[in-house]
């Protein structure tokens, strides 16, 4: 495998100054496509998805998730998380890993369209 990873999922505590300018500007650098950051100290979370050459901050929905573009049906109820409600949190991870995004995902994860050239 070649290249930076495309999606990096962080927790900060004293480091989050550090994480939010200096990391997030290698990872912008390098074509990190999401970048994720628990700043725990501050009880909040970060998303930031790659557009063109710049990151871009993601809101949660309404309901307080975050669905990553990188893998589809990874969902992030970033309101439960910050509120300590891992049920919630599991709860929307594994509906969001039975939805039709997530299934076509893994279809094609295994297709030969993902294989590397020769």
């Amino acid at each position: 495998m070649v290249g930076a990873p495309d999606l990096v999922i962080e927790v900060a505590a004293s480091s989050a100054s550090y994480d939010l300018h200096d990391k997030l500007e290698m990872y912008r650098h390098n074509g990190v496509r999401e970048y994720g950051v628990w700043r725990t100290y501050e009880k909040a979370f970060d998303w930031f998805r790659l557009d063109g050459d710049d990151f871009q901050p993601i809101a949660s929905d309404e309901r307080g998730v975050i669905a990553s573009a990188t893998f589809p049906g990874l969902w992030l109820n970033v309101q439960a998380l910050l509120a300590g409600d891992l049920a919630a949190v599991m709860a929307d991870l594994q509906t969001g890993l039975q939805s039709e995004e997530h299934r076509q995902f893994v279809e094609w994860l295994a297709s030969d369209d993902n294989k590397p050239s020769e």
